[in-house]
């Protein structure tokens, strides 16, 4: 059977993508299956890693039947995930010893205010490249292991796997074969050492976690891992990419010279630069990042984090429910000239350039007239404010302005929000009319390290875009950024947990 086929697994905080790609690098179809969001306590956010490795298999069957496509047609999968949610599973059976501890969760925010007040807190930063927070793996593990009754003695006995979700994904898909991650989603974790590019033992030793517990770490472009015939279909097919999902669309988009940017709006949002080989580090609480590894060669990147993004458009729909689909949210913003209301979601917390885990959400300006228009257009405005914070940041970082503004993600085919976005940055978006660039990053891996794709052939293959230029003048747009910045140092300092 030919080959014609590169499938991409975009397994991400709410849903599990299965996209289809040919060797144009053009999508041929996609399935997209939600899972449970599961809230233990206020603050506490976790997933069943059953329900993610059954989303992603029930996305990938549901498309291979849509298109009569089976896995002996793939040419090599290529695998991209939420990053810094914690699994742990029994080495035997792969089977979870807990609920994997999402990115979002903040859980071990009062763990990580000690760490800040101790010389971690420094070192911690100078090794791995990421500020304490409990968005990170290191304390989400230790709390399973300080927690989860028995983890301790497993693990003596060697019996368990700790792993970000593409370690759990490979795990499943190979049958327990291959127990690896990338040096993306690795340096993720507040335990690897960006400049050694290897776990940190002197981390280790600080959280408790034992080294045999850790995955592999291996370049995004893997060599000789397959899956186990019994899990796809009788054949086994290359695992050829692998790639933290803000990475991945650093590298759909591209973005492939230094000083390129992106910024996808997702569940987060999340601002990317290439540094090329050099780990920048920030005087602004920018994240210093592994990009990717191939052939031996390290590319670095600048990282800007919102922890809710599309998430709080989420929220509007499933949290309160002013409203049916995500989509009416562009016509409800236009409905209303009423710019009183200031929307925080800091559900759980701020990210950069704050990194404050114990600030919450807040709405403020709320007058007699305020219905639900303002509600909503205030909350799509929170995701491009946020976005300001990042780029101020990250042109203090470099002394000047930011290059070419790229974006994607589902959020970004709001038009109201990117005219908005393109409005408070005084600056051209250009938007990508595929917003699928998180899986086109883990397929564009795959199918370079099968030679099913090529460099030269990624760089000519066709992008369209949409382009937003700004339509108020930087005065309007300081002053509107002024409030949002008021309206913040407010709530930060009214913490009442």
């Amino acid at each position: 059977m030919s080959k014609d086929y590169v499938l991409a697994i975009d397994q991400g905080t709410t849903s599990s993508r299965a996209v289809i790609y040919n060797k144009n690098g053009q999508i041929i179809d996609k399935e997209n299956i939600e899972f449970r969001q599961i809230y233990p306590h206020p603050g506490w956010v976790e997933h069943d890693p059953e329900d993610i490795f059954n989303s992603v298999m029930e996305a990938i069957k549901i498309v291979f039947l849509r298109n009569s496509i089976g896995w002996q047609n793939i040419d090599s999968i290529g695998i991209t995930n939420q990053r810094e949610t914690t699994i742990m599973w029994e080495k035997t059976t792969g089977k979870p010893i807990y609920n994997g501890i999402c990115l979002q969760c903040r859980r071990t925010s009062d763990r990580c205010l000690q760490i800040k007040k101790s010389v971690y807190n420094d070192l911690i930063f100078d090794k791995t490249g990421l500020v304490v927070d409990p968005y990170f793996s290191a304390t989400k593990a230790e709390w399973i292991i300080n927690n989860v009754d028995g983890v301790r003695d497993s693990i003596k006995r060697n019996e368990i796997c700790f792993g970000t979700v593409d370690s759990y994904i490979i795990y499943r898909l190979t049958s327990g074969t291959f127990h690896v991650t990338d040096y993306s989603n690795a340096s993720r974790t507040m335990l690897f050492n960006i400049h050694t590019m290897d776990w940190d033992q002197e981390l280790l030793t600080f959280f408790k976690i034992p080294r045999s517990i850790l995955p592999t770490a291996v370049e995004n472009t893997p060599d000789n891992i397959y899956t186990a015939p019994a899990v796809t279909g009788g054949v086994s097919v290359r695992i050829g990419g692998i790639i933290g999902d803000q990475q991945g669309a650093l590298f759909g988009q591209r973005c492939f010279e230094e000083g390129d940017i992106k910024n996808t709006y997702g569940t987060g949002c999340f601002l990317l630069m290439n540094t090329g080989r050099k780990a920048m580090k920030s005087s602004n609480k920018l994240l210093t990042t592994v990009a990717w590894k191939i052939n031996g060669t390290v590319t670095y990147a600048l990282e800007g984090a919102v922890f809710i993004g599309g998430a709080v458009v989420q929220w509007l729909r499933d949290g309160i429910s002013i409203i049916e689909k995500s989509s009416d949210t562009e016509k409800t913003a236009y409905s209303t000239n009423n710019d009183s209301v200031i929307f925080i979601p800091a559900f759980s917390g701020l990210g950069t350039p704050y990194w404050d885990p114990e600030v919450r959400g807040a709405i403020l300006g709320l007058t007699r007239d305020t219905g639900r228009a303002e509600i909503v257009k205030a909350a799509l405005e929170s995701i491009a404010y946020q976005t300001v914070d990042l780029v101020s940041a990250m042109k203090q970082d470099i002394g000047g302005a930011v290059g070419h503004f790229n974006t994607d993600g589902g959020a970004s085919v709001n038009k109201y929000l990117m005219q908005f976005q393109a409005d408070l940055l005084q600056e051209k978006l250009s938007v990508m009319t595929m917003n699928e660039t998180t899986s086109l990053g883990a397929a564009y891996l795959a199918g370079l390290s099968t030679g099913f794709y090529s460099m030269e052939s990624i760089m000519n293959f066709k992008s369209d875009s949409i382009n937003y230029i700004p339509s108020i003048t930087s005065e309007k747009a300081r002053f509107l950024y002024s409030r949002w910045e008021k309206a913040v140092s407010a709530v930060r300092e009214f913490k009442i947990f």
